[in-house]
């Protein structure tokens, strides 16, 4: 079976080292995937009854083609990442939330991801659940494409030394802890200085996350296939209140300024605590999110439609 890539543009990312830190360059992304479907990890979300039921139900259906399959909860990453390397794609029942949990797990070995919508929005999902029969049959049949979106990692520096790094399918996000008082944020791009944000804080997104959080803060809406990052500050006070769009693979460096305890958080899932003087840099990640696709190429903008309430089609006598 072969599997059509993207829209032929898409780039892996290869990180060089510099003076601050790594700079990623495009190297071209392989025009194919070859081989059939052996294995797959088919995952639920554990606090959705419906998810596991549902999973249940394609458990046996694979089971029933001849199809090694491994069921676990989309929440279980240690079991996730023992046995990752020998799936050939996942199909994650549940939410955006465990699209993103999912993609995470699975960007180390480049594994892509069915996803089976049971949440509320599902701008990541492909299938609708009353749905999943017939599109898993097109999957297995090779009638699809994957697409590869852009992942960032930021890493946490304190005194000089790294404290680790971090992928992210959505966006970081450096801003004030639990205390309702402003961050000061020194941000530099490509080494140079920009600007300091007053603010509760600063989102960096991707394309993918310009629908998430980014959103909600005014940010604006990227085309999925756009390798670029977004900034976007939260609730700025007498400092540069608009978005940005950054080139293709621009390194931002933010440095915390703060009297009180700050945070780093990862995709809204998890958090990391920063103190006066740390720095977060966020580049091009050298891993992808992988999504199966059964839609046309233009299916993001039809799909942003229905996602926010709006109509599809011009209306009739105008």
């Amino acid at each position: 079976m072969k599997w059509r890539v993207g829209s032929g543009t898409e780039s892996l990312w290869e990180a060089n080292s510099a003076e601050h830190g790594e700079v990623m360059t495009p190297q071209p992304l392989a025009s194919t995937i070859e081989g059939s479907i052996r294995s797959v990890g088919l995952l639920y979300h554990p606090m959705i009854p419906e998810s596991q039921d549902l999973a249940a139900e394609i458990l046996e259906f694979l089971e029933g083609t001849g199809i090694s399959v491994w069921m676990g909860s989309n929440w279980d990453e240690d079991a996730v990442a023992e046995r990752c390397h020998r799936f050939d794609m996942f199909i994650t029942v549940g939410g955006d939330g465990s699209m993103l949990r999912t993609a995470r797990m699975g960007s180390e070995h480049r594994v892509p991801i069915l996803g089976i919508n049971m949440g509320r929005l599902g701008f990541l999902a492909e299938v609708e659940p009353d749905r999943w029969h017939v599109s898993l049959k097109r999957v297995l049949d090779g009638d699809c494409w994957v697409e590869d979106r852009l992942m960032v990692q930021a890493e946490l520096i304190r005194d000089g030394e790294s404290l680790g790094r971090h992928e992210a399918l959505n966006e970081v996000v450096v801003s004030r802890g639990a205390l309702a008082r402003v961050v000061r944020l020194a941000t530099y791009i490509d080494g140079g200085y920009l600007t300091t944000y007053v603010a509760d804080g600063l989102i960096v997104a991707t394309a993918t996350g310009s629908t998430a959080y980014a959103l909600a803060a005014g940010g604006p809406i990227v085309p999925p296939e756009l390798k670029n990052m977004l900034l976007i500050p939260l609730a700025p006070h007498l400092s540069l209140e608009r978005a940005m769009v950054l080139s293709q693979g621009s390194v931002v460096r933010i440095r915390v300024r703060t009297d009180h305890t700050a945070i780093l958080t990862v995709d809204g899932q998890f958090q990391v605590e920063l103190a006066d003087g740390d720095w977060v840099q966020v580049v091009a990640s050298p891993r992808v999110g992988r999504f199966i696709r059964l839609q046309d190429r233009a299916y993001f903008y039809c799909t942003l439609m229905q996602r926010l309430g709006l109509p599809n089609s011009e209306p009739e006598g105008e």
